[in-house]
């Protein structure tokens, strides 16, 4: 699974509220409810995350395997 956590942390971290990242990235409201529901984007989105917020891809994204998805629900 794909998650948008390190996003998350990353706006808190350089003081970004969510409208902010909305207006700066220039994204649909629909788009940015799409990541904090950790569902698919475009790949062109996330790197321009990257560049705007200056960052690593970790920084916008993590993978979590699905095999410790399905043992944590066990």
């Amino acid at each position: 699974m794909i998650s948008f956590q390190p996003l998350q942390i990353t706006l808190i971290k350089k003081k970004i509220s969510k409208m902010e990242f909305i207006k700066l990235m220039n994204i649909s409201p629909s788009t940015a409810a799409k990541m904090w529901r950790n569902e698919y984007i475009a790949m062109k989105i996330i790197d321009d995350i990257c560049n705007k917020l200056e960052c690593n891809l970790t920084d916008v994204i993590e993978h979590t395997p699905d095999d410790k998805l399905n043992q944590s629900t066990q």
